[in-house]
């Protein structure tokens, strides 16, 4: 199993934080079953203020590219996303349309 660390902001507003993680108790079964079906088989996000942390595990199978590929082809998806991005904010350094940004490992015991 491989995992991946992302990271990602939220708009600093304690009213659509409590709403995003509102949304994240709740989570659509559509978006559960788009995450199984890729392959992951763990996921987590962490807060800390408005920076998030996901943590995801994934099966031999997993590529970034074929989960792309299914979510832009999956209209609960992008409706999930669509509404997500109102509560998220692109770190910094993201090109535009990015969200998540991929971590780098830097240590490990």
């Amino acid at each position: 199993m491989k995992r991946h660390c992302f990271a990602l902001d939220l708009k600093p507003d304690p009213a659509l934080i409590a709403e995003y993680e509102q949304y994240h108790r709740n989570v659509w079964p559509e978006i559960i079953d788009s995450i199984r079906d890729a392959g992951i088989e763990r996921l987590e996000i962490y807060r800390i203020e408005n920076r998030l942390f996901m943590i995801l595990e994934a099966n031999a199978g997993f590529s970034f590219e074929q989960k792309a590929k299914k979510d832009a082809e999956n209209p609960m998806v992008q409706a999930w996303e669509t509404r997500m991005w109102r509560y998220q904010e692109a770190l910094p350094t993201a090109k535009p349309g990015e969200k998540w940004l991929l971590m780098d490992k830097i240590f490990q015991l």
